[in-house]
């Protein structure tokens, strides 16, 4: 094992990934920009090195300076948490180029699930369920046109290299096409390191489901049990919950299966999740993605099952045996995102936080990035926090995320409380039989 790990993120992933790493008696390297340097997380490193700058390209995701930061620190290992550098093969091999043990898997895995089109052929070759689409890039308007008309309206434009929702848009005739093929060649172009674009079927109120993959390091690949991402704004995740209440064990086990499949036939190492959207009156599940990383989500899995992920990508780097045996998850879980933004817009809106009074009791589980007196820049994504809860079933969650949402007090910055009080007012999604059109029937005048 290894004796120091670089934890090349910041805000709330960053905290997290630092109290496993002393925890388990390992020195917890963090970065900085300057933006970020009264962070909670920064304290709570054993040492912190400044990276520069509070743009992100001159900080977290400038390869070079996050590099010099681990030589300077005589850091062994680096975890790299979700966003910024997470995804990206080269830098992953750039750590192991020079000797330094990269927490994530390998970087031609990043590299093959990090191209959607590659990653849909590889997993049709593995008997994976993908939703009809294309094979091969979408060079033009006018192919797209054409294919989407094989397809079969409605589909869905994606970014081939994308995430997060961004460069996603789905279409229901010719001319939104045509403009959501634009619009997603235009956001590749900026965002992401290439601008193929795919297109494939848009799933009619369907679900989205991910199963959470652990590659150990003898080459076994464990499916640790399933999470609802459905409640979504933007393509982008708001409210995640295990299990999903709108599938039924059956097809539960069906999509572990593929999940399974799926990290083989990239020998996958480390922690990963095999995204599917599924369609619950057909019981039927598609491929959408794979992410090659930590998922922001992944708290309500530890929370039923007892096992704590990122101790497990460690360990799985360093080549150590899986310290668990079976997994048995117990009781419901669900995670509420606390972002900076207007609640019914979804806008950033950040500021100094005033106030930061979080709920606490048994169940309760807070990952925060700030603290009362930080400030909220504009410079990064506006999370601020997770909220998750666990009980012994379903409802008994619910009622524990009601009391928790009423006692988070936040003021300075605009943010997403409000909505989630909303949300739990919402028969839809109480009663579980919601799907990821949820949130704009709910802004829908």
């Amino acid at each position: 094992m290894f004796e120091s790990v670089l934890v090349a993120n910041r805000g709330e992933i960053a905290g997290r990934i630092i109290a496993t790493v002393r925890a388990m008696g390992l020195k917890a390297v963090a970065v900085y920009s300057e933006a970020d340097a009264d962070l909670p997380f920064v304290a709570e490193a054993d040492e912190a090195v400044l990276l520069g700058p509070a743009e992100p390209a001159s900080s977290y995701l400038d390869a070079p300076r996050v590099l010099e930061a681990a030589r300077r620190a005589n850091a062994q290992a680096i975890h790299p948490g979700y966003g910024f550098l997470a995804e990206n093969a080269e830098f992953a091999q750039a750590v192991l180029d020079r000797g330094l043990v990269w927490i994530g898997p390998s970087p031609l895995a990043i590299a093959r699930m990090g191209d959607k089109i590659n990653a849909r052929n590889l997993m049709k070759e593995a008997g994976v369920p993908v939703c009809p689409g294309v094979w091969e890039p979408v060079p033009d308007e006018e192919t797209a046109v054409e294919e989407a008309e094989r397809i079969g309206y409605p589909v869905m434009v994606k970014a081939a290299a994308g995430g997060g929702g961004v460069g996603m848009g789905a279409a229901r005739a010719e001319e939104a096409l045509r403009a959501a093929y634009r619009t997603a060649r235009s956001r590749a172009d900026r965002f992401f390191a290439g601008s193929d674009i795919l297109l494939e079927r848009f799933v009619e109120g369907a679900r989205h489901v991910e199963i959470q993959i652990l590659g150990l390091a003898d080459g076994t690949v464990l499916a640790l049990g399933d999470r609802d991402c459905s409640v979504q704004r933007r393509h982008q995740k708001l409210v995640e919950e295990t299990p999903s209440p709108g599938i039924g064990d059956e097809l539960r086990q069906r999509m572990m299966d593929a999940a399974v499949r799926a990290g083989e036939a990239v020998g996958y190492r480390g922690a990963g999740t095999v995204e599917c959207l599924v369609a619950p009156d057909a019981q039927e599940f598609f491929f959408m993605e794979m992410n090659t990383r930590l998922q922001v989500e992944h708290p309500v899995t530890e929370m039923v099952t007892g096992i704590d992920l990122v101790e497990q990508q460690i360990r799985i780097a360093a080549g150590e045996p899986v310290s668990f045996t079976g997994v048995r998850p117990r009781g419901h879980a669900i995670e509420f995102r606390v972002y900076a933004e207007e609640p019914r817009r979804f806008l950033p809106g950040p500021g100094r936080i005033k106030v930061w009074e979080e709920p606490v009791g048994d169940g309760i589980r807070i990952d925060a990035g700030y603290a009362e007196g930080n400030t909220v820049t504009p410079f990064y994504d506006p999370l601020m926090a997770k909220l998750c809860v666990h009980a012994e079933d379903r409802p008994a969650a619910l009622a524990k995320a009601r009391a928790a949402l009423d006692a988070f007090r936040i003021e300075g910055p605009k943010n997403n409380l409000p909505f989630h009080r909303e949300l739990l007012d919402r028969p839809e999604f109480t009663g579980g039989g919601y799907d990821t059109g949820l949130v704009e029937r709910m802004r829908t005048p």
